[in-house]
């Protein structure tokens, strides 16, 4: 299994956040966590990227127990925070370079990182440049590139193409839909159900802390007898 999650309870103080979520992702799958605001969606994908401790549960990623063993389970994920940013004044590529050197052991690997990197985001001479002068569309390829440039086994994002226009939103998503292709496996999570449709092999809807209901898009499109998964979202939110 890629990803196990078995029970998971957290709470900031007396207000709970995940109330006993339970879930997997197989490897080279997409699974998408789709739900309101606040029902619980980025402290799972913080939980599970080893930033937040849980009350309880169990979380492991390719059989590595992220509780106990988080600086081996670092080594082999990514995460992409919705609300991530890049060094201002540093260049596109010395940014991938610096970046590269934090993960890779040798300068081999790290050289490999980013070539990978260069012509993943296709930002090209651009690189050259200073981020501060980078569109919001620039900045997201470049972060992205980051987040998959040593082909992590989980790449963990929330809201991946979040502020973006329909092209740069787009290209990203194939983007991502490429990684998988090539074994990477992802969790995300977005508000866009036209991107969750596209993207996701499987999802779980989160409401309140807990997930009511996991399928592929069109098996929750038949069940709910939807055209689309908003219409399945909106049924399940207001039950």
């Amino acid at each position: 299994m890629g990803l196990l999650v078995k029970d998971l309870h957290k709470s900031y103080g007396r207000t709970p956040a995940l109330n006993g979520i339970s879930f997997n992702v197989k490897p080279g799958e997409i699974y998408a966590l789709v739900g309101p605001n606040g029902a619980g969606k980025s402290t799972a994908l913080k939980t599970i990227s080893t930033l937040l401790k849980p009350n309880s549960g169990s979380i492991t990623v390719f059989g590595k127990d992220v509780i106990k063993d988080s600086a081996s389970v670092r080594e082999i994920i990514s995460y992409l925070p919705e609300d991530a940013g890049a060094y201002k004044d540093l260049s596109g590529i010395y940014y991938l370079e610096f970046m590269s050197s934090l993960i890779a052991k040798d300068n081999a690997l790290r050289r490999e990182f980013v070539e990978r990197a260069k012509e993943f985001c296709g930002l090209g001479k651009r690189l050259k440049d200073k981020v501060k002068t980078y569109s919001k569309g620039m900045v997201r390829k470049l972060l992205l590139a980051r987040s998959l440039m040593s082909k992590p086994k989980l790449a963990i994002m929330d809201e991946p193409t979040s502020g973006l226009d329909v092209i740069n939103a787009v290209t990203i998503r194939k983007l991502i839909k490429d990684f998988s292709e090539e074994g990477v496996t992802v969790l995300l999570s977005s508000h866009n159900m036209l991107e969750i449709e596209f993207l996701s092999d499987r999802l779980g809807i989160i409401h309140k802390g807990k997930i009511y209901i996991e399928g592929t898009p069109n098996d929750l499109k038949e069940k709910y007898k939807a055209d689309n998964l908003e219409e399945v979202f909106a049924e399940i939110i207001n039950e």
